[in-house]
C-alpha cells in the first residue's frame, strides 16, 4: 500500500509539472523539433520553452511563448563553439552564425595579454555571439624581439598583420633568459586579465625553443588553464607532426596542465589522435581539433613554406600547392620572392593533405571541429563591415563561412551519426574548456533544462557548406535559425541587425599575477644536489 501512495504521489508531482511548463508564458518557445542532447544522447521530438537566457523546460506537452519557432523537420542542437576563430569583428561572427556558431573564440593566437581588458571591453553590448579568447605567445614574443608598438597589439584580427610585416626578429631571434621572463610576464598579465588560456603559435617561430615553450605552457599551468598549439613543424611530415604534438604533450603532462593540439589535420593525424584518446583514457584533459578541408592558409612569411622547407624538405611545388586566394592563381618561386619582400603578411592558400582524408577527421571521436577563420585587417568598424554584402567581402579559405556545414553536409553523405558532429562541434569543446574551471563553459554546448539557451536549429536533409576556395565567403545553408541567449540572431536565414546578445567567455580578474621569473638559483635548488658549474640558465644557450 505505501508503494502505491508513492507512485500516487509521484505521478501527480509529475501531473503538477506538466501543467505548470504547459501553463506558462516563456519569453521563447522553439516547437515540434527534433530536440539532440550529446551530453545525455536525447533525441526526440520536444518543444523548448526558453525564459530569461536559460532553457526552462524540454517537454512533449503543448507550451506557449511570446515568440514562436515551429522547428516542424527541424533538429534542434546545442549552439556551435567555434574556438578557433581569428576574424573576431561584426562581419566575421555574421558569417559564423550563418554557420550555427553561437559562441567564437580566438584561442590559437589570442590577444597581447596586456590590453586583454580592452579586447572584451570592445565587444560587451555589441558582440552577436559570445565571444572569448587567449593570451598571445606571439604577440608577447613580438613586443620583446621585435619592439612592435603596443598599440599596434591588440588581438589577432591585425596584430599579425601588424607584427608580422616589420621583421622577422619575431620568428627568428632566440631570447635571453631575462627577455624570455619579459616575454612570460605579459602572457600572465593576460591570463590575470581573465583570458581562457595561452595561445601559441609556436609553429611560426623557429626561434622559440623548446625551454621556451615548456616555461610558457608553465605559466598557464600555474592558472590551470590550456595552452592551445599551431605545433612546431606544422606542416610537416608524418614524424615531424607527431614530435611536435609529442612536445606539447609531454610538457603537459610534467605540468599536470591542459593543452589543445591545433587543426591536426596534417600529416601523422593518426598518431597524434591515438595519443589524444589514450592520454584522455588516462584522466588527463587534452584535445584535438579538425577543420575539413585539404587546405589550409597562412601569411606567405610563415617559415614553414620558404623554399628550403617547403620544396626543398617536404617535396612540394610552388605552382601546385600554394594559391592567392584572391585571385585563384597559383605562384611561382619568382612570384613568392616578390610577394614576400613587397608585403611579408600577404594570405596564401596552402594544399597540403589528400582530401579522401577529411571524412575520417570528421569520424574521430573526442574531436573538435573548429575553423581556423583567418583574420582581415582592420578595427571593429573597417570595411568590409556588418553591412557588407557576402560576395563583395574579399576571397579568403571557405573556412571561415563553410567550416560546420562541411561537416554536416559529410556527416549526412558519409553515414556519420549526427549526434557525433553536433557533440564535436557544442559539446566536446564545452566539456574539455569547463574542466579547467570556466563556468560559462559549463552550462553551455548542452541541450538541457537549466542550460544557457545558445541554440542552433538546423535541416538535417538540406544543410550543406557553399564556400569554395574560388568564392570564401558564401554563407552556409540549411540553418534557419541561431538562437545566442536566449535571443534570436539568425531568423529565416537572415542574421538580425542591431541584435547583439554575445556574452564573455572568461576567466575572473585577479588582483595580481601569479608568475615567478624563471631563475637560475631556483633551478639549481629544485634540480641539482651538489655544487657546480654550472652558470647559465637561457631560453637559448646550452652549458
Amino acid at each position: 500500500m505505501r508503494k502505491l501512495f508513492v507512485n500516487i504521489g509521484f505521478l501527480a508531482t509529475a501531473m503538477i509539472v506538466a501543467w505548470t511548463a504547459s501553463a506558462r508564458e516563456y519569453d521563447l518557445v522553439v516547437n515540434n523539433g527534433r530536440v539532440m542532447d550529446p551530453e545525455t544522447n536525447y533525441d526526440a521530438i520536444a518543444n523548448v520553452g526558453i525564459s530569461d537566457g536559460l532553457i526552462v523546460v524540454i517537454t512533449d506537452k503543448p507550451i506557449a511563448g511570446k515568440e514562436t519557432i515551429d522547428a516542424t523537420g527541424l533538429v534542434v542542437a546545442p549552439g556551435f563553439i567555434d574556438t578557433h576563430f581569428h576574424w573576431t569583428r561584426p562581419i566575421g561572427y555574421k558569417l559564423a552564425l550563418r554557420d550555427g556558431v553561437t559562441t567564437a573564440m580566438d584561442l590559437e593566437a589570442g590577444v597581447y595579454g596586456p590590453r586583454m581588458g580592452e579586447w572584451y571591453e570592445m565587444h560587451a553590448g555589441r558582440s552577436q555571439v559570445n565571444y572569448g579568447t587567449s593570451s598571445g605567445h606571439e604577440f608577447a614574443r613580438s613586443r620583446v624581439a621585435q619592439r612592435v608598438a603596443e598599440e599596434d597589439l591588440l588581438d589577432a584580427t591585425y596584430s599579425v598583420i601588424k607584427s608580422r610585416g616589420v621583421g622577422m626578429a619575431w620568428a627568428e631571434k632566440v631570447l635571453t633568459l631575462e627577455e624570455g621572463n619579459k616575454m612570460l610576464a605579459l602572457i600572465d598579465e593576460g591570463l590575470r586579465q581573465g583570458a581562457v588560456g595561452v595561445a601559441s603559435t609556436v609553429g611560426y617561430f623557429p626561434g622559440a625553443t623548446a625551454r621556451e615553450m615548456y616555461e610558457v605552457q608553465r605559466v598557464g599551468a600555474d592558472y590551470g588553464r590550456p595552452t592551445s598549439v599551431h605545433l612546431r613543424h606544422t606542416p610537416g611530415t608524418a614524424t615531424s607532426e607527431a614530435n611536435g604534438a609529442q612536445e606539447i604533450l609531454a610538457n603537459a603532462l610534467a605540468l599536470g596542465a591542459p593543452a589543445v593540439i591545433n587543426h591536426f589535420n596534417n600529416p601523422g593525424w593518426e598518431l597524434v589522435q591515438e595519443l589524444l584518446v589514450r592520454l584522455r583514457a588516462e584522466g588527463h584533459n587534452v584535445w584535438g581539433e579538425i577543420y575539413p578541408y585539404a587546405a589550409g592558409a597562412t601569411t606567405i612569411n610563415a617559415a614553414f613554406i620558404k623554399p628550403e622547407t617547403w620544396v626543398e624538405k617536404l617535396g612540394n611545388a610552388y605552382e601546385e600547392t600554394m594559391q592567392d586566394p584572391l585571385t585563384g592563381e597559383f605562384y611561382t618561386l619568382e612570384k613568392y620572392q616578390k610577394v614576400l619582400a613587397r608585403a611579408p603578411a600577404t594570405q596564401v592558400v596552402l594544399y597540403k593533405m589528400d582530401p579522401s582524408a577529411i571524412p575520417d577527421w570528421c569520424r574521430l571521436p573526442g574531436v573538435v571541429i573548429a575553423s581556423d577563420a583567418l583574420m582581415m585587417p582592420g578595427d571593429w568598424d573597417s570595411k568590409p563591415d556588418w553591412n557588407t554584402p557576402y560576395d563583395e567581402i574579399p576571397n579568403t579559405h571557405p573556412r571561415l563561412a563553410g567550416t560546420h556545414g562541411t561537416c554536416l553536409r559529410i556527416a549526412r553523405d558519409q553515414g556519420i551519426p549526427l549526434m557525433h558532429i553536433l557533440a564535436a562541434s557544442s559539446y566536446n569543446p564545452a566539456k574539455y574548456l569547463g574542466a579547467t574551471g570556466l563556468e560559462a563553459m559549463q552550462v553551455r554546448g548542452r541541450l538541457q533544462q537549466g542550460m544557457v539557451a545558445d541554440i542552433t536549429i538546423l535541416d538535417p536533409a538540406t544543410v550543406r557548406d557553399n564556400a569554395t576556395y574560388v568564392k570564401g565567403t558564401v554563407p552556409t545553408t540549411g540553418i534557419p535559425y541561431v538562437i545566442v541567449n536566449g535571443k534570436i540572431v539568425v531568423s529565416d536565414s537572415k542574421v538580425l541587425k542591431g541584435v547583439s546578445p554575445g556574452q564573455p567567455i572568461r576567466f575572473p580578474v585577479e588582483d595580481k599575477p601569479r608568475f615567478e621569473p624563471l631563475s637560475l638559483d631556483k633551478w639549481k635548488q629544485e634540480y641539482l644536489v651538489a655544487p657546480t658549474g654550472f652558470h647559465a640558465l637561457d631560453f637559448g644557450s646550452t652549458h
